[in-house]
């Protein structure tokens, strides 16, 4: 689960520009043990692009924080306003149909800070569409964005926002298709 964007370009053979985006918080989310979603590899992705000197050759950002009202371009106003409220403290405050209404469990656990998590990775999304949109780059990288499962009124398969279709939205203001292909492994 990675968005990797490009358009096309003359210049992309030569010397193409690529617009990496990282927010050090990221990595410190975690789904909550045994769970297999691991933002902390994050981390160690953005650490061997370090170390190796990968990123003398990217531009590199830290990314917007997407809003809620970035967000409800794709999800309802009441899952989002669910997604802020909810904390592992509080889950027993909501009535049991209201975690189910919204699928979190095993597969999508409530965890401290999820609300935070989504915008995170849905703003580098976000942000790598428009820099894409208007030419700022040939190439946007986000390691912590792909998150496609979540339907727009609940989370699914691990993922809460889905950031794909919502970098999508935005692709189609200034292109008259989008070809997204999703490389998971399972």
């Amino acid at each position: 689960r990675r968005l990797v964007c490009r358009t096309s370009s003359s210049n992309m053979a030569k010397n193409p520009t690529v617009a990496y985006f990282y927010d050090h918080d990221v990595g410190n989310f975690h789904y909550g043990p045994g769970h297999p979603m691991k933002p902390h590899r994050l981390t160690l992705t953005h650490n061997l692009i370090l170390h190796y000197g990968l990123w003398e050759k990217l531009q590199i950002y830290r990314p917007y924080r997407a809003t809620q009202e970035d967000m409800a371009r794709f999800h309802t106003q009441d899952y989002l306003a669910f997604l802020q409220r909810v904390t592992p403290d509080n889950t027993k405050q909501f009535a049991e149909g209201v975690l189910k209404r919204f699928n979190v469990g095993d597969d999508c656990p409530v965890f401290d800070g999820i609300y935070d998590f989504c915008s995170i990775y849905t703003g580098a999304s976000l942000e790598s569409a428009m820099k894409l949109n208007h030419k700022q780059c040939d190439i946007a990288v986000n390691w912590s964005g792909g998150l496609h499962h979540a339907k727009k009124f609940e989370a699914s398969g691990f993922c809460y926002v889905n950031d794909i279709v919502i970098a999508i939205l935005e692709l189609l203001k200034h292109h008259p298709r989008v070809l997204y292909i999703d490389i998971d492994i399972h």
